[in-house]
């Protein structure tokens, strides 16, 4: 039985076995067995390649990574310096009481007095 090839397919199929099998019928047998156990044809695609798995991957990192720098300057960058200015605020002032008001007036009306009274003795 006899098999003709082109000789550019013969060239192809010499190197490509060559570098992956002992000798041309193990390459031939390994092939059709490939195709007769998973039920495919070698004529249909399996599906996306390396490449556009890759490509499509990095389109989804990339919008993965365009999400998280919008959550980071529309949320969490301004809600930090909301918190930073709790944080940095200035303690608020001490409210005396009303007794505490009365006390201290009529206590600088003292202090005015005796500086008063010293002045006249000078």
């Amino acid at each position: 039985m006899t098999i003709r090839f082109k000789r550019e397919t013969a060239k192809r199929f010499q190197n490509f076995s060559r570098t992956h099998f002992k000798s041309h019928t193990e390459a031939m047998a390994t092939m059709l067995d490939f195709f007769f156990y998973n039920e495919i044809s070698p004529k249909e695609k399996l599906g996306p390649t390396g490449r556009t798995i890759e490509q499509s991957f990095k389109k989804r990192i990339n919008a993965v990574i365009a999400i998280m720098r919008d959550m980071e300057k529309t949320q969490t960058k301004p809600t930090v310096t909301m918190i930073q200015s709790l944080f940095e605020a200035e303690e608020p002032k001490k409210n005396t009481l009303i007794l505490e008001k009365k006390f201290l007036e009529e206590k600088k009306e003292v202090l005015l007095q005796e500086k008063r009274d010293i002045n006249r003795e000078h």
